[in-house]
């Protein structure tokens, strides 16, 4: 009964084996069995045989019990392939569900280890695996990873085309997401257009490619798959969105804010509109080298542009980056470029600079004299400012 309770437990899925004892080696559990098929199948010719060659005992190491490693001992015996022609002399019996050619492990076990690989990867599966406890390294997970069978590709309904980075700023790829189930269906070595092209080609049926404004995806995606509709994905959506409203607030900031009383000035004489009218705060950088280098990137890349040159050889030629190239060539003008995060904030100094253009105007430039007028009606603020 013992027997029979013994096999059901550990062997219950598999056909052919038979337990002989189970003993406690101190902390190991080692469990004796032995195979009980008359005849086997030979893994080149497929014929099967049941003359024994000779017999032997594999070690396989099996799932914890208890917290304690299992050992299985099997006996296993070589068979005599009775095909003559077969280059396959001898072989040695395999265990369906139990042991596979060359394995060290259970096969329940392997698959353990397998799926732990691909969740965790190294290290991490490696310090799990201690704590089943299992003796895994990184390298074998690794290994184990590197075994298992390419998933097989299908095409899907919606697809979506992105880039990703092998090496930042140095060497990208193309990754393809089946949008509707969320799953990689494959990985492209570049984003050159003929390789996403081809992919298009050799997986007919998209219907719908959802991808960012990237222009050599677009012209892939017009040649590969002619028929599909474009659309932009969600991210992509909030982040085009998200800049335009930022660029579009930066740029009238001025004119959103409440206006602030201005303290009365003291002047016998009336004073010039122009001369009491606050600079407005809102405008992009006139000067500078900033705004001098930006601009004269600006306009040669809408020149290059308008003789038909493609963004990577505007950034080549350029010696520019292609973001940055893209940002020109998406901007209608140099002063989008030049509107920053600072413009058009609000400043401590802000109700005192019509009387400082006016005092400016009638010749007194001392910024200490100024500094020192300024703290007599109620500024609060320091001299550099």
């Amino acid at each position: 009964m013992g027997d029979v309770l013994l096999q059901d437990l550990w062997f219950h899925q598999v056909d052919g084996v038979l337990i002989e004892n189970v003993v406690a080696d101190g902390e190991l559990v080692v469990v004796r069995a032995r195979a009980s098929a008359r005849r086997a199948g030979c893994p080149v010719c497929g014929t099967v045989s049941s003359r024994v060659h000779s017999r032997y005992v594999r070690r396989l190491a099996d799932s914890a019990v208890g917290g304690r490693p299992v050992v299985i001992e099997l006996a296993v015996r070589r068979f005599r392939c009775r095909e003559r022609a077969c280059p396959q002399a001898t072989f040695a019996e395999q265990v369906d569900g139990l042991t596979f050619r060359h394995g060290r492990r259970s096969a329940g076990l392997q698959k353990v280890l397998e799926r732990l690989a691909v969740m965790l990867a190294g290290r991490a599966g490696s310090r799990l695996a201690h704590a089943l406890p299992v003796r895994a390294s990184r390298s074998t997970l690794l290994r184990l990873i590197r075994r298992l069978p390419e998933p097989q590709t299908h095409t899907p309904r919606v697809l979506g085309i992105d880039e990703f980075a092998l090496r930042k700023g140095h060497n990208y790829g193309t990754i393809l997401i089946d949008i509707e189930t969320h799953q990689p269906v494959d990985l492209l070595p570049d984003r050159a257009r003929s390789t996403v092209t081809q992919w298009l080609v050799d997986h007919p049926g998209i219907e719908v490619i959802c991808r960012d404004r990237s222009v050599a995806y677009a012209e892939a995606g017009r040649l590969g798959a002619p028929h599909a509709i474009h659309v932009a994905d969600r991210w992509h959506i909030w982040k085009n969105l998200v800049e335009a409203v930022e660029k579009t607030v930066i740029q009238h900031r001025a004119l959103l804010r409440e206006p602030e009383q201005i303290p009365p000035i003291r002047t016998a004489a009336p004073l010039d509109a122009t001369e009491l009218e606050p600079r407005c705060p809102g405008g992009p950088r006139q000067s500078g080298r900033l705004s001098d280098r930006v601009r004269e990137q600006h306009a040669a890349v809408h020149a290059l542009l308008d003789e038909g040159v493609g963004l990577r050889p505007i950034a080549r030629r350029l010696g520019l980056a292609r973001n940055t190239v893209r940002r020109l060539a998406h901007a209608a003008t140099a002063d989008e470029l030049l509107v920053g995060q600072w413009t058009g904030r609000t400043s401590i100094l802000d109700p005192y600079k019509p009387y400082l253009h006016q005092r400016w105007a009638e010749g007194s430039t001392v910024a200490r004299h100024l500094f020192e007028e300024l703290r007599e009606r109620g500024y609060t603020g320091g001299e550099a400012s």
